[in-house]
């Protein structure tokens, strides 16, 4: 027998894995009524031929602000598509699309334009971009709502050029969604003043929120009495101590169940959440550690050392130790705090200021924030 074929006829208590993938958008959302309404707000605009005002949206990952903005953007394509107006929402993640040339060109192929990926210059790019915002032959001007999700991905990598460009662009209205608050320290004040945008927060869902979550999605997910008692809520539990994080709950009850396939049982009990848990973190963790960039490897193998060693680890401390280990390829003192706050903002470490006492001064103080032993595993992987 074929062995896809095999593992597909397999007996499993899933009767589909779609509605827990974090990507699916559901008829509903639950707990998120408010913010679509804030969302809609703004776009609303763009039903009486105005141009929509800029929107940023802030949250920490799992917050449903991707699924909020689609779910939007899917409900604004409807009434647009019933008035026969000239609206369109074009989703880009910048992980996919990471330079400005990049995203006008997506965004002209979107639109009907080819333009190749690379070979043209800039300003052919952004002319032939511009070009589709003239009037047409009924006269109706085109509407357009840029979502730019991961919107700090292109800003670290390429700068706020894209950025000029689309509020320079006429038309056109730029929905930024970001992990991180302070990513705006990215954008040269020009372009702050171009952008304007409305902001809107994206708090963590509590654990009873999580606990409705995962009840709709398991209903359709999962074969009649599949899951026991206790396993939702440990689920929304131990996702509520990711700070609230909805992927990580659906994560968490997938995997259980793929444990549960995986012993030949009917039925999820409480210790194969735990089990999957262990599995997520170790994957998660070895994932990012093994693609970081090789100096931001060497400064976390630096903290993962001093750990080990019981240090109180100092920023001056934890230079010491990186040039040791770098060697002739290392980079100055200043750039070492660059590291350290990507590495904070990826969860690896926590990094908190202290004062020493009157006439000491302040000090940093760096934690690792993961298991030491799966750091070093990553790190001998990625050697």
């Amino acid at each position: 027998m074929n062995i896809f074929q095999e593992l597909n006829e397999r007996k499993t208590i899933f009767k589909t894995k779609k509605y827990l993938d974090h990507r699916f958008i559901p008829e509903t959302l639950p707990h998120r009524d408010e913010k679509i309404e804030s969302i809609a707000k703004y776009w609303v605009e763009a039903l009486n031929k105005i141009t929509p005002p800029d929107v940023t949206i802030y949250g920490k990952t799992g917050t449903g602000k991707t699924a909020v903005t689609l779910y939007a953007k899917k409900q604004l394509e409807e009434i647009a598509a019933e008035k026969n107006l000239n609206i369109r929402i074009e989703y880009i993640r910048c992980t996919d699309y990471n330079t400005e040339y990049q995203i006008l060109a997506r965004l002209c192929q979107q639109l009907g334009k080819p333009v190749p990926y690379r070979g043209w210059t800039k300003a052919e790019v952004v002319n032939t971009f511009r070009n589709l915002f003239k009037k047409n032959i009924l006269g109706e001007d085109l509407i357009l709502i840029v979502i730019l999700d991961e919107i700090d991905v292109i800003l670290k990598n390429d700068g706020d050029n894209i950025l000029y460009t689309l509020t320079r662009t006429d038309n056109v209205a730029i929905t930024s969604i970001s992990n991180y608050v302070d990513f705006k320290r990215f954008i040269k004040p020009k372009v702050k003043s171009s952008l304007r945008d409305r902001e809107i927060v994206f708090p963590p869902y509590n654990a009873q929120q999580l606990i409705d979550i995962l009840r709709e999605r398991s209903d359709a997910s999962f074969h009649e009495g599949a899951i026991s008692d206790g396993v939702i809520g440990l689920c929304s539990a131990l996702a509520a101590k990711e700070e609230g994080d909805a992927r990580y709950a659906l994560d968490l009850l997938k995997t259980s169940g793929e444990i549960a396939d995986e012993k030949g049982v009917d039925v999820i009990e409480e210790g194969f959440v735990k089990e999957a848990k262990d599995r997520i973190e170790h994957n998660k963790i070895i994932d990012v550690v093994m693609t970081l960039p090789i100096q931001q490897q060497k400064v976390l193998e630096a903290i993962t050392y001093l750990t080990q060693k019981h240090e109180e680890i100092t920023s001056g401390l934890l230079y010491d130790v990186y040039q040791d280990l770098a060697k002739n390829d290392k980079v100055s003192y200043r750039r070492l705090f660059d590291f350290i706050n990507e590495l904070e903002m990826l969860g690896l470490i926590s990094a908190n200021t202290i004062s020493r006492g009157r006439g000491k001064g302040r000090t940093n103080i760096i934690t690792l924030q993961c298991d030491v032993d799966l750091i070093d595993k990553a790190l001998v992987y990625k050697d």
